[in-house]
């Protein structure tokens, strides 16, 4: 749940109150006291790690972001037909094309690529905010904020990506 007056913080994306649990939940159980700029400096350090690992482990990469194909579009003929009045609608306001002249199977093919280009872009924006190549790399410019270029092993893996 978002708590009241959320939407006035500084970054309310963040949900500041949470991140404030997480922070009094890590001093309580560590006995460490932090900050939530600190909490949220060591999450982005095991997030880049993590995908570091993954990229070694042979994913990690794009390719292994795909959105689940039921997500892009409606699926099925039936599917679509259920909606078919909201469907239509994105095809003429968000597509600019004419669902009159299209087919059944034109009209979830377009979906699928419309949907499909959005969630590209959208894939291209959380990269670069995490300081990642197009590809899903964390740069070296990225490790040497985290203190992560500390460990060959890591500059390893991402160079060969690079």
């Amino acid at each position: 749940m978002v708590p009241t007056g959320n939407a006035q913080e500084k970054e309310p994306a963040k949900v500041p109150e949470h991140v404030q649990n997480y922070v009094d939940l890590f001093t309580a159980t560590t006995g460490i006291k932090i900050d939530k700029e600190e909490l949220i400096f060591q999450s982005a350090k095991v997030y880049n790690f993590q995908r570091i690992f993954n990229i070694r482990m042979g994913k990690g990469l794009r390719e292994h972001d795909h959105a689940p194909y039921r997500s892009l579009g409606p699926v099925t003929t039936e599917e679509y037909l259920s909606r078919q009045e909201r469907y239509d609608k994105q095809i003429v306001d968000e597509m600019g094309k004419d669902p009159s002249q299209m087919s059944l199977e034109e009209k979830m093919a377009a979906h699928r690529q419309w949907r499909q280009a959005r969630y590209e872009k959208l894939t291209d924006a959380v990269y670069k905010r995490r300081g990642w190549t197009p590809n899903g790399v964390p740069t070296m410019e990225r490790l040497k904020e985290l203190g992560l270029d500390a460990f060959p092993e890591v500059v390893e893996v991402v160079k060969k990506h690079l």
